[in-house]
């Protein structure tokens, strides 16, 4: 019998904990052994995933698979229940293992889920978890000074948005949502005064002030800033903002939610696989903060078994 472990976020969003039970309660009807796992403080979903990857024997992780619930036997599957921050503990946590994982949308973006257009419903978000295939997805890595790494999943966003997520109050988000971070990014963009920053894009150096690296083509819910990323493919696609005024954040930010930020002068967009910042900001990674620049950049093939 295939063991599902599902790692869960009981604050994740509202009713979360509830929809946790749920799925639990689903599973198991299902006929899969099922062990719940709830986080309590940031790290615990990476180090719940690293306890499971340590006790699992590893073994050659093949280009797809077949649905679990039709094809799978013995072995585990890890679903992570919660937002993105959520997610990408997991994925740090079993990252370069033939673990896959599936994942129960339940945070207050959810990019990754809009991304593999997987439902927010608990039982449809089920069905792709269990019938669907694993995929070799390419993740992102990103190595601060230091030699402080981490991989991510969606997006590496330095510079505004960055400064924007580092600025969101835990106790704000609880109760508003994404309601905390329009109401940090507008204090941001109050007091912005950023550094100028240098990307080095294909040996290709430019100056900017922001920069979103992509490897999923949607950023922030459902806004599409990168229409031609692709998870499973060994790139990212580089949205460097080459303006620094006030009136040109609003520019980029409008441009994004309608669609045109492409069409816009002061905008580089390209692909890369290796990336260098040089300079002083903020950088966020699948939306929870990381740290400052300077930092490398780069593509990691085949890193992870995605289902869906």
């Amino acid at each position: 019998m295939r063991t599902i472990f599902l790692i869960g976020n009981p604050a994740a969003g509202r009713k979360a904990l509830k929809k946790i039970n749920e799925a639990a309660a689903i599973i198991k009807s299902r006929g899969y052994e099922v062990r719940v796992l709830l986080t309590a403080k940031r790290g615990d979903a990476e180090s719940f995933a690293k306890e499971i990857a340590v006790n699992q024997p590893q073994n050659p992780t093949p280009p797809s698979s077949p649905p679990l619930s039709r094809g799978g036997s013995g072995g585990v599957l890890i679903i992570a229940a919660g937002g993105d921050g959520t997610f990408n503990e997991v994925i740090n946590g079993i990252v370069h293992t033939s673990i896959p994982m599936a994942i129960l949308p339940l945070g207050t973006t959810n990019v990754l889920a809009q991304e593999l257009g997987i439902s927010d419903d608990v039982e449809k978000a089920l069905d792709a978890a269990l019938d669907g295939k694993a995929h070799n997805v390419c993740l992102g890595k990103i190595t601060l000074s230091k030699n402080i790494s981490r991989y991510f999943c969606l997006m590496a966003g330095i510079g505004y948005d960055a400064e924007t997520v580092y600025g969101v109050k835990n106790e704000v988000k609880k109760y508003s949502g994404k309601g905390a971070y329009i109401l940090s990014g507008l204090r941001t963009l109050t007091s912005w005064k950023p550094d100028k920053l240098t990307f080095s894009v294909n040996g290709k150096s430019s100056e900017g002030y922001s920069a979103i690296i992509c490897k999923a083509s949607k950023y922030a819910g459902n806004f599409r800033v990168a229409p031609d990323a692709d998870l499973e493919k060994n790139n990212f696609y580089a949205f460097i903002m080459h303006g620094r005024k006030r009136s040109d954040i609003i520019k980029y930010v409008c441009g994004i939610v309608a669609g045109k930020r492409l069409k816009f002068k002061g905008i580089t967009y390209e692909q890369a696989e290796n990336i260098e910042v040089r300079g002083k900001a903020h950088v966020q990674i699948d939306g929870d903060y990381f740290g400052m620049t300077p930092a490398v950049i780069e593509t990691v093939p085949d890193a992870l078994r995605l289902v869906y």
